[in-house]
């Protein structure tokens, strides 16, 4: 890998900010000043400092991130704020995407990380990953409506659903619901509730194959997974859950 990846992957700036490092002799590799960017290194072998402090190096960084109302789940976006908007440039410069999407007015778990093999299993229809979200709903939900998702509803454009999980939490002209689905068709929460006759107005994701959301996140922080956490999601993108 070459020394101004590796930098620019662990934090320590841009590219062109990393150049300036190297330029000014600051950075070393086993002790040896480093100034030119293409130098070759090895991550697990190699050490490598800034200023005689040891650079941290992951290859994979995950962020969980509570997402709040009114930001897109996008890297770039010339007319919205995203996700990536939030995030601290130390962290933006590893280069994360979110691992799936959430709707502009939907709250809650999103996974960022620049580990695409990961995200993929994620992601995979073949996985049927489990996502829940808790939804506030304008109507009587009932325990119709819960027979009928678990049978699978049809959607607007014809599709029919994979069986869903519904809790009925609180029910009455506003129902409280925690839902939980393994497939991820546009606005799919909203369109469900919309195929039994009732309008979705709150809808925030709490949950997301192993990963729950971490209540002591405000809307718009976020956090680095545990190693538990990690160790987890890797166990889990071993297995098979068709």
């Amino acid at each position: 890998m070459r020394i101004d990846k590796l930098l620019s992957n662990a934090g320590a700036g841009s590219r062109k900010e990393v150049k300036k490092l190297l330029k000014n002799g600051i950075v070393t590799v086993n002790d040896q000043v480093v100034k030119d960017p293409k130098t070759q290194i090895d991550p697990e072998k190699d050490v490598v400092m800034i200023s005689g402090e040891v650079v941290d190096y992951k290859e994979y960084v995950y962020f969980l991130m509570n997402k709040p109302d009114g930001v897109i789940s996008a890297t770039e976006d010339f007319f919205e704020k995203t996700v990536l908007d939030l995030l601290d440039e130390s962290d933006r410069v590893r280069s994360p995407f979110p691992v799936g999407r959430l709707d502009k007015d939907t709250e809650g778990l999103l996974l960022l990380t620049n580990d695409g093999g990961l995200a993929h299993h994620l992601l995979s229809p073949k996985k049927h990953v489990p996502k829940t979200y808790f939804a506030v709903v304008k109507g009587e939900v009932t325990e119709q409506d819960a027979e009928d998702f678990r049978k699978g509803v049809v959607l607007d454009d014809g599709y029919k659903t994979k069986p869903a999980s519904l809790n009925i939490i609180k029910s009455g002209m506003m129902s409280d619901i925690e839902l939980t689905i393994t497939e991820g068709k546009f606005h799919q929460v909203k369109r469900m509730f919309a195929a039994v006759g009732k309008k979705v107005v709150y809808l925030k994701r709490i949950s997301m194959g192993p990963l729950t959301l971490d209540e002591n996140l405000k809307p718009g922080e976020y956090r680095e997974l545990t190693e538990e956490e990690i160790e987890t999601l890797r166990q889990y993108e071993a297995e098979d859950f068709l």
